[in-house]
């Protein structure tokens, strides 16, 4: 137990199985999850548990230095638990340099298989029972999920409702639930939306148009067809447009974007040494490198694999030519950035990720997933359940989390316009209090 400004933190860990089906192969393997447990001062024991889940995948929870803006009030009504989810933080981590040491491609894929939110959830229940006593509500808790989180809540409602006493979402309503691999479907949503958010930033910031063409032509005539960083990666054309991933979706995205394009020159026509770390420091593949090897994954269920869905998609047509950035720097039009999209490319352009490119391909063939939803239990949901919506997100499509929502029996949806996916982050006080609001029935929407 430790303390910072405001706050009582008590760290956890916990062994669980890695394999929670019990295969022959993984037999008595297990694995660390870690939690830390957040209170104010007062400590009120007697409250109830929340546990919040992070969006990724492959991203730890916050570590807290202050009283952020949303813990204050989840403090004040629960007795906050910051789970990192497996394979992230301390939570046995997935790294660059320990992953090739779980065997080959075929090996790594079989380990990483281990990692999505089917697991995650029930290593949610098993921190529940120990930390959760039966006098405590029933033994049950509270979840709040935010993007890939949400994912998670929805299994955890389809998959272990019994534990849970209410469940709030934050832009994480899972797209395309009911099919057996929804990447297809989610990534010609998401690349029709960041299109319209690319003429937004533009029309924000009409100069940049010019200099995206400028950087774009430059960087298409160095050796290779891109530029050389410091970590070995090579920065291409197609790579620069990755910028848009949280650029062009999170609050504040637009600034720090344009400002990064504003530094690329220096006084000679190069690209700086300053844009180059930035750019390094833009994105965490280096650091949490599940999130690009299950980013499809997570999308399938049954017996289908992802085959690459966001590459298929970006190769159809009106989508090639769009996102076509040499052409459109050429022909002087707008060079458009992606957004949440892994491509195959970025295995070959990224230094951390190229070492584990097979193993990324292996995931992409791969159609042994388990099931993630239940229609069933969903349609007859008992758990209070409060989601919010963004209408612009570019993380989670809005159209298709509202089917989603409509499959949830009793689920209380608030859809707004005033965020972006960052919303829990830029105004998580209001968030947080709105949605257990709803959640309790002492707010109607």
């Amino acid at each position: 137990t430790f303390l910072v400004p405001g706050l009582v933190i008590r760290e956890h860990f916990f062994t669980v199985p890695l394999d929670y089906n019990g295969s022959e192969a993984t037999a008595g393997k297990t694995i660390t999850i870690f939690a830390r447990e957040v209170m104010a001062p007062a400590r009120n024991e007697s409250l109830p548990w929340l546990v919040y889940l992070q969006g990724g995948p492959g991203f730890e929870a916050p570590r807290m230095s202050e009283v952020s803006i949303w813990v204050r009030p989840a403090i004040s009504s629960h007795r906050l638990l910051l789970l990192d989810q497996r394979g992230t933080g301390r939570s046995t981590p997935i790294t660059t340099t320990n992953l090739p040491l779980r065997g080959g491609p075929e090996e790594q894929a079989e380990y990483l298989s281990y990692f999505r939110a089917d697991s995650i959830i029930k290593d949610c229940e098993v921190v529940r029972r120990l930390l959760v006593p039966p006098t405590s509500f029933g033994g049950r808790w509270s979840v709040l999920g935010q993007s890939f989180g949400g994912f998670c809540a929805t299994t955890y409602l389809s998959q272990a409702p019994a534990g849970l006493m209410e469940v709030l979402i934050t832009g994480g309503l899972p797209p395309g639930i009911s099919l057996p691999c929804s990447a297809e479907t989610v990534y010609t949503a998401l690349h029709k939306r960041v299109i319209a958010a690319n003429h937004k930033y533009y029309d924000r910031f009409p100069n940049d148009v010019e200099q995206m063409q400028r950087i774009v032509k430059y960087l298409a005539e160095q050796p290779g067809g891109g530029a050389t960083l410091p970590d070995g990666t090579l920065l291409t054309p197609r790579l620069l447009q990755t910028l848009g991933l949280s650029g062009l979706g999170s609050g504040g995205g637009f600034e720090r974007l344009h400002y990064l394009l504003d530094g690329f020159f220096d006084a000679e026509g190069h690209m700086t040494p300053a844009f180059a770390k930035a750019f390094d420091a833009w994105h965490s593949w280096d650091s949490n490198p599940l999130y690009a090897l299950v980013h499809e994954a997570i999308y399938c269920q049954g017996g289908e694999a992802s085959n690459w869905a966001a590459d298929r998609v970006r190769a159809q047509e009106p989508f090639a030519s769009q996102f076509d950035a040499v052409a459109a720097a050429e022909e002087g039009r707008r060079v458009l950035f992606t957004g949440e999209c892994v491509y195959r490319f970025m295995f070959e352009d990224l230094a951390p990720l190229r070492p584990l490119l097979p193993t990324a391909d292996v995931l992409a063939a791969r159609t042994e997933w388990g099931p993630l939803y239940d229609a069933k239990t969903l349609a007859s949901n008992k758990v209070p359940t409060a989601a919010l919506a963004y209408v612009e997100d570019l993380y989670v499509d809005f159209g298709l989390s509202q089917e989603t929502a409509s499959s949830i029996r009793g689920i209380k949806l608030w859809t707004t316009n005033e965020y972006r996916h960052s919303g829990i982050r830029d105004d998580g006080s209001r968030i947080f209090e709105r949605l257990l609001g709803m959640a309790r029935n002492v707010i109607f929407d």
